[in-house]
């Protein structure tokens, strides 16, 4: 077997990718030349920072698939050859957890050596992954031209495509808890996707048929755009891993979107504009590793530029879930119907959004937020969710995306658990845990 070597490019934007191959030099002239993974073709040029020499290109992928997942912190520590700081991040701060690993380790390694060997066999399978997203400011008026600033989440969503021998895509996706929610078989004929007249409706979903539907018109989409996709009557097993839950509202469709467009080779935006529609600063978390400011300019151009947002005070910022997924496009829709936007009320909040990307207090932050909860509770003509659900809460509370649902965030001194657990929210995410940076 031939000799392997995992390697660590730092691209464009400065995100970090991780790959594995028999020919390192090759390898990076391919990257460099747009001929690499869909990630560092997006973000070229690309440097190599850290590689790794292996006697077997199977122990080289094996490493490969543990660095990536590891933190962006964790990274760092092996490029700098700083040995004492990975050990540290390496350590595990729960005994219990660490027992656990080690009786799970023994139980999977056959397992897991078994499928890593099969996809080392499988050149042609791949993997496709988007984060998701969460909206910090410019809620609603961002599809109007306002300066919105967005977040990546820890959160996302894979795809792996494998070619299988049969002429239809043999459609599986799991939820964080690894079960099966959906499955479907699409048949592949004379370049055309059809529902599969054999396929048994899954009893996983309840609404199989709508969910069959959409993401069938997803995949026609994407071959509007690109006619050479799926042109050749190829057949794949397709699988979708989300390490979220799909009522959290974190971007289920945008990452689903994003995946499915890097594997057509369309451009991502166009597709959501296709299908589900938006302001499209889903899909720029989607692609990004850091928080973002997003706006529309003249109804068609985006302008995504990376946004320092690393506040002194993330400790006492919060993400509390409200327990109900809220549909986006009614709460556009709604907005659409009953909003009247003028471009004081833009300046107003592109204001904000700087003003909050620069401030460097607690108090500050809050004082911000809560004008921006007004200023969009008058536009909308609804009462904040401070007013309608918490009152009595001792800290400020800014809603996130479609209001009434998803999640909301909260300012606290202290972790506010007790209080959102006493209301029947149960849910509550640390700001480090939730965001990517």
């Amino acid at each position: 077997m031939s000799k392997g070597y995992v390697y660590i490019l730092e691209c464009s934007d400065g995100t970090y990718y991780t790959g594995s191959t028999i020919d390192i030099e090759k390898r990076i002239a391919q990257h460099n030349d747009g001929k690499g993974s869909n990630h560092t073709k997006k973000r070229l040029p690309v440097e190599l920072v850290y590689f790794e020499e292996f006697q077997r290109i199977d122990d080289a992928f094996r490493r490969e698939k543990q660095i990536q997942g590891w933190s962006r912190a964790k990274k760092e520590a092996l490029i700098n050859n700083n040995f004492e700081s990975l050990k540290s991040l390496s350590e595990c701060k729960n005994d219990s957890h660490y027992k656990l690993w080690l009786r799970l380790r023994s139980a999977n390694e056959n397992r897991l050596r078994s499928a890593i060997e099969n996809q080392i066999e499988n050149k042609n399978s791949k993997t496709y992954r988007s984060n998701g997203k969460l909206i910090l400011t410019g809620e609603y008026v961002v599809l109007d031209g306002a300066k919105a600033l967005a977040i990546p989440t820890k959160y996302g969503q894979s795809l792996t495509v494998e070619p299988n021998d049969t002429k239809t895509i043999i459609w599986k996706s799991f939820d964080e808890k690894g079960n099966v929610w959906f499955e479907h078989e699409f048949a592949l004929k004379d370049n055309e996707i059809q529902k599969h007249t054999s396929t048994k409706p899954s009893i996983r979903v309840q609404n199989d048929n709508q969910v069959s539907v959409r993401l069938l018109e997803i995949l026609k989409v994407a071959q509007e755009l690109n006619s050479e996709f799926l042109s050749d009557n190829q057949g794949y097993n397709v699988t979708t891993h989300q390490d979220f839950n799909r009522k959290w509202g974190l971007g289920t469709s945008s990452t689903l979107i994003n995946n499915i467009a890097d594997w057509a080779e369309v451009n991502a935006y166009q597709l959501l504009h296709k299908t589900f529609g938006g302001s499209g600063y889903d899909i720029a978390c989607a692609q990004t590793q850091r928080p973002i400011t997003y706006r529309i300019i003249d109804k068609k151009q985006r302008l995504v530029e990376p946004a320092f947002f690393n506040p002194r005070f993330k400790d006492n910022l919060y993400f509390v879930y409200l327990n109900q997924k809220q549909n986006s496009r009614d709460g556009i829709a709604s907005y659409r119907k009953n909003a009247k936007i003028d471009r004081t009320i833009i300046e107003e909040v592109n204001a904000i959004t700087e003003a909050i990307v620069l401030c460097e207090s607690l108090s500050e932050f809050e004082t911000l937020i809560n004008k921006h909860e007004t200023i969009i509770a008058r536009l909308i003509k609804q009462d904040t969710i401070k007013f309608r659900l918490f009152k009595d809460y001792n800290g400020s509370i800014k809603s996130l995306g479609a209001w009434g649902g998803d999640f909301i965030l909260v300012t606290s001194e202290s972790n506010p658990k007790h209080y959102f657990k006493s209301k029947g929210f149960d849910t509550i995410i640390p700001y480090d845990e939730m965001v990517l940076r």
